[in-house]
């Protein structure tokens, strides 16, 4: 049964659930993920390989852990001609628009004459991504966080992905990350992955970031190793919302709510309009369309549309928009006659595509955006992975004499009043070192 809901009907409980979306209490799952970490820290690589059989390849080696040069040449030869390509192409345009990101290295401003100040931008030593492999293979993930890593200029680069039943990594995967500039990838997944990285192995190296999407005890991983490896942005749940209004052809609507809802039966994907004829017209398209899908495909939107997520018919183009930007959607399309001007209004969004020719699957593979988004209203704070995420700032400054002048007096009277005897101290006594009258 396909959710169709109006707004200004619901209570709040209702609201708020649905708001909610299929966030799972990632606690309870923390004393199982804390067991895995422990291991992991103190058995390294023992402990890698048994929750690897345990979980993912029960044929797993230790020999398995690496992708080999002949694994990269197996994978290519796997992979059709045609999905190369694509993966090709995907990567030129994703490199594109990341280059587009980079700042200055360096950059200064005069205070005031004598008093320089800016920032020096460099790139962390290290980051490990996390490709996920849990209901399908994603070479598009290792695209979008492989290529900002590189643009950003990080030396040491790994990847950590799932293994296959037969102990390999996805050979898509393998392929993008080859044209991204990347052979170190270990052969790994899950929770175990997270505390490799973040502890290091006899393999696996230790990394100063991990970043990616994964399941829910990733997520508990993530959660429990913070503060000892930086963890990212928060990627949960793949979510949706279908902003429209009346000049939409409900057909691409009903189309376009199917695109989220099909990653798995916790996403969530919302076609808000406040078009009744809309409303229904995609609501009366949906099912043929769910027909043509994959039945496994099928079992996932059927629970997503049933539960967290459906068609939200609301009293006017307004309260839709206000709607979204309550809900901070990982991906919203806007199908309004003006999307440009929609756009204006938009607070709150990981992504925002215009239009009826610019729709999420592009955007999640080829069109050059990142597709690795905030989810759960974290977008509300949090932005998309980028080069900036690979990035660090260091604060520069500079004195001259004439700048040292002006200030010292003003470090002087402050330190002294947050009770810093010795902030002062360096001040004044310096001022005597170097011949400088006290103000």
């Amino acid at each position: 049964m396909i959710q169709f809901l109006e707004l200004n009907k619901l209570g709040t409980a209702e609201l708020a659930r649905l708001k909610q979306r299929a966030e799972t209490d990632i606690r309870q799952l923390f004393p199982i993920a804390q067991n895995v970490i422990d291991k992991v820290r103190t058995d390294g690589d023992k402990a890698v390989i048994d929750f690897a059989r345990q979980f993912d390849a029960k044929n797993f080696e230790a020999h398995m852990l690496r992708a080999t040069p002949a694994d990269f040449a197996h994978a290519r030869a796997s992979v059709t001609p045609d999905v190369i390509h694509a993966i090709e192409q995907a990567h030129a345009n994703i490199e594109k628009f990341h280059k587009e990101q980079l700042p200055e290295s360096m950059w200064f401003t005069e205070v005031q004459p004598g008093i320089m100040a800016g920032e020096r931008i460099t790139p962390i030593a290290s980051a490990g991504l996390y490709v996920p492999r849990g209901k399908g293979a994603f070479p598009s993930v290792m695209l979008m966080l492989a290529t900002p890593a590189k643009v950003a200029g990080v030396q040491k680069i790994v990847v950590v992905t799932p293994p296959t039943l037969d102990g390999k990594a996805d050979a898509g995967s393998l392929v993008a990350a080859e044209i991204c500039g990347i052979d170190e990838v270990y052969v790994v997944g899950g929770m175990q992955a997270i505390a490799a990285l973040a502890f290091g192995t006899e393999t696996i190296p230790k990394v100063s970031k991990v970043i990616g999407p994964g399941s829910s005890y990733v997520s508990a991983a993530k959660r429990l190793l913070y503060g000892t490896v930086d963890v990212g942005l928060p990627a949960g749940p793949s979510e949706s919302i279908i902003l429209a209004d009346e000049t939409v052809d409900p057909r691409l609507a009903a189309l376009d709510l199917l695109v989220e809802a099909e990653h798995g039966p916790e996403s969530a994907a919302l076609l808000v309009t406040h078009s009744r004829e809309v409303a229904e017209a995609a609501h009366a398209a949906l099912p043929d369309y769910i027909a043509e899908l994959p039945e496994w495909r099928q079992a996932f939107i059927k629970n997503v549309l049933s539960n967290y997520g459906g068609i939200l018919l609301t009293s006017s183009l307004e309260q839709s928009i206000e709607f979204v930007n309550e809900y901070a959607p990982e991906h919203l399309e806007i199908l309004t006659a003006e999307p440009f001007i929609t756009l204006n209004k938009i607070q709150n969004a990981g992504e925002i595509l215009l239009g009826q020719l610019t729709p999420i699957p592009t955007a999640n593979y080829c069109l050059g955006l990142n597709a690795i988004l905030p989810t759960g209203g974290f977008a509300r704070s949090f932005s998309s992975v980028s080069v900036h995420d690979f990035l660090k700032r260091s604060g520069v400054g500079y004195l001259s004499r004439e700048g040292y002048m002006k200030l010292q007096g003003i470090t002087a009277t402050l330190a002294d009043y947050e009770d810093f005897p010795a902030h002062a101290m360096a001040i004044r006594k310096r001022n005597l070192i170097l011949g400088v009258n006290n103000d």
